[in-house]
């Protein structure tokens, strides 16, 4: 069209913008970073963590590589592992600790366990074995018992610094292993030492044998410890049997 103008679009000069306007625009996008600043932190922190998460328990890089095995005397180590079933490269911090632990505590010889982790890829097995305290002759061999009667171990020979404990049924359970160890537990160490074996066929009717084919009647297992007191200082008196089933009615035969 004729007498019309042409616009054009230009882009103006900083310094044609005034200079209130400018620092009010500069202020804006501050305030606009500040508020963006801890959304993008948080996000920075979360995708970090779920980095590390995923990292920790989805991948095999601090997987299993070894399971340690300490305390062991008795019980094969391989035997242990095989109990403990830990999953090779299962992630460490997935790694079921109360299942291992109830599986190894089921072995006989094992009386006390503790598991732990240990970074970057280890499974430690704590094992306490249980101590014997006695020996039961069974059809040519010997079980070992320990303090709660239970039977964890057999050997050919009887081990020589325990004494026998003669029952029919030896065990935790056992009326007539629970005497004898009750008796056992109540020894001096004088009168110990002259034990070879606690005979229990009733509950009230143990005996002791000792050293050069004496015997000391104990009748059940109640004041055991002044029954033990009795029998100690009557040691050095002569005769084969010492009975002490009432022991304020000493006989010695």
């Amino acid at each position: 069209m004729s007498g019309g103008r042409n616009w054009r679009l230009v882009r103006a000069d900083t310094d044609a913008v005034p200079s209130s306007a400018r620092r009010f625009m500069a202020r804006a996008r501050q305030r606009r970073m500040r508020a963006a600043l801890p959304w993008a932190v948080t996000a920075g922190v979360l995708l970090v963590a779920g980095a590390v998460v995923w990292l920790v328990y989805g991948t095999s890089v601090l997987g299993v590589r070894e399971v340690r095995v300490v305390g062991v005397q008795f019980v094969a180590t391989a035997q242990i592992e095989q109990a403990a079933a830990v999953r090779e490269a299962e992630p460490l911090a997935r790694v079921d600790l109360d299942g291992i632990r109830a599986r190894v505590r089921e072995l006989p010889p094992v009386e006390r366990v503790v598991v732990r982790r240990s970074w970057p890829s280890t499974v430690v097995v704590e094992v306490v074995e249980r101590t014997p305290v006695a020996a039961v002759p069974r059809n040519g061999e010997f079980a070992l018992i320990d303090r709660a009667g239970v039977a964890f171990r057999t050997v050919k020979e009887k081990p020589g610094a325990l004494p026998l404990v003669r029952v029919d049924f030896p065990g935790a359970k056992d009326v007539n292993t629970h005497s004898a160890l009750t008796v056992l537990a109540a020894l001096s160490d004088e009168l110990r030492e002259q034990v070879l074996a606690v005979s229990v066929p009733a509950p009230a009717q143990i005996r002791l044998e000792l050293r050069k084919d004496r015997t000391v009647v104990w009748g059940d297992d109640t004041q055991s410890d002044t029954k033990s007191q009795v029998a100690t200082a009557l040691l050095k008196h002569a005769g084969k049997e010492i009975d002490v089933s009432a022991p304020s009615v000493v006989t010695i035969r």
